[in-house]
């Protein structure tokens, strides 16, 4: 009889418990819900990139989905499966007929996808860039890497290991409008800053790595004495590093720095193939992405002409999610967890 008093005892226990969690968890939505930081999970928000197979997105999209838990709203997303605007361009325009409540896109190129970016905008869609800007279109802002900064920071790293001396090369996407900052930041700081180096070429690596190994491949060819190579974005420089190895061997002193943080390229810092790599804030991209998408979207359904003649917008139009350098001293950091 005594047992069975315990198990009652224990029972009830459990039952008030789950009774004072449930009115902490409902006051804690209520205060969420009074400061306009809860939506409905009706409200669907849309990532659209292009390559969606690559890690890269992994950590962009995860940055998304926490802040759509935080702010209960539905995510969805999409992209071109190629580095292509005509596809991302068809992937938008099928998601703009769907009017979901604001788009997060990363533009594949700036110029082409323009009018479609604003034309999402003109029916009343919120949009966000993040990553890969438009700056002509009608997005409400940007949220990304400053582009030009992060050459410049390569052009200082690059200068550091080659003693400040030497030809170097770029490999990079010139209709990719954050490749051609970075490739603008370095170009620049290389010309002003070092007066003993010199940008011999700037090869079109296409955002591929067999397309980037050929390009360092002719680099290789052309300039025997290259001592260095900036490409600016992962597949780049996974090519690049091919290319040393195949033409120059594993104990090859041309020094590359490469983008992003991905395993591959991380592997290859390890082994000291790839001398540094710049490590972008993805997972900020995406979280403030989708926080901002919301702030529009509330004050859109509020009133439609929020906007309209040139009231001050509750975002800012630019967000620097911050560039790291990685090394060898430091590679472990960035590995996923």
């Amino acid at each position: 009889m005594k047992k069975l008093w315990l198990v009652y005892v224990l029972l009830i226990g459990i039952f008030l418990i789950y009774v004072l969690n449930y009115k902490l968890h409902a006051n804690s939505t209520d205060e969420w819900e009074a400061a306009g930081l809860r939506g409905n999970i009706e409200d669907k928000y849309v990532m659209v990139t292009f390559q969606i197979g690559i890690d890269y997105w992994k950590s962009v999209l995860k940055g998304f989905e926490d802040a759509a838990e935080e702010l209960n709203v539905s995510v969805e997303y999409h992209g071109s499966t190629q580095h292509d605007a005509n596809e991302q361009m068809t992937v938008l325009e099928q998601i703009i007929a769907k009017k979901p409540a604001g788009i997060a896109i990363s533009a594949v190129n700036s110029k082409l996808l323009t009018e479609t970016i604003n034309k999402a905008v003109d029916s009343g869609i919120p949009v966000v860039l993040f990553d890969s800007g438009a700056p002509d279109s009608k997005a409400y802002s940007f949220l990304g890497t400053d582009n030009y900064n992060a050459g410049v920071e390569a052009a200082r790293k690059m200068a550091e290991l080659t003693g400040g001396k030497g030809e170097v090369a770029i490999i990079t996407t010139p209709e990719q409008h954050n490749h051609q900052e970075r490739t603008d930041g370095f170009s620049m700081t290389i010309r002003s800053e070092f007066p003993e180096m010199k940008v011999v070429a700037i090869k079109d690596g296409r955002g591929d790595q067999v397309a980037s190994r050929e390009a360092a491949e002719q680099l290789l060819s052309a300039y025997p004495q290259l001592d260095g190579i900036f490409a600016t974005e992962s597949n780049g420089g996974i090519g690049v590093a091919e290319a040393v190895e195949k033409m120059q061997g594993s104990h090859s002193l041309l020094q590359i720095i490469s983008f992003d943080t991905d395993k591959g390229t991380l592997d290859l810092v390890k082994e000291g193939k790839i001398a540094a790599t710049m490590a972008q804030g993805t997972w900020n991209m995406g979280y403030w992405s989708l926080t901002e998408l919301f702030r529009l979207h509330r004050d859109l359904q509020e009133d439609s002409s929020a906007y309209d003649n040139n009231k001050p917008l509750p975002v800012p139009d630019k967000v620097d999610t911050g560039i790291d350098v990685v090394t060898r001293a430091n590679v472990d950091n960035y590995y996923a967890k």
